[in-house]
């Protein structure tokens, strides 16, 4: 399957939800910072990432964005520019971990 190379960015309002969501997060992505990963997921991966993240949150108050990046292959560290220190983008490859 065709995969996607997404920026996820979450803001979650509870300490106990924050830590759950985090934990799950790294079952999926790269931590680039503490609420920002980077993911390359399958169409399939994406539906049990929103699966498994979603009833962590509470929607009312908590929020995670997916800014779809284009295929992982192709985009690399050209559409980041890092002020400060940075860490190395993955290469690409599976999502899950």
């Amino acid at each position: 399957m065709l995969r996607r190379r997404y920026l996820a960015a979450y803001d979650i309002r509870d300490e106990k939800r924050l830590r759950l969501v985090h934990k799950t997060m790294k079952e999926f992505g790269f931590p680039m910072q503490y609420s920002v990963f980077i993911c390359d997921l399958d169409a399939s991966e994406k539906i049990t990432f929103k699966m498994k993240v979603l009833p962590l949150m509470d929607q009312r108050a908590d929020s995670l964005v997916l800014v779809d990046l284009g295929d992982p292959s192709t985009r690399g560290l050209e559409c980041f520019e890092f002020l400060g220190t940075s860490l190395p983008l993955p290469k690409g490859g599976p999502g899950i971990v």
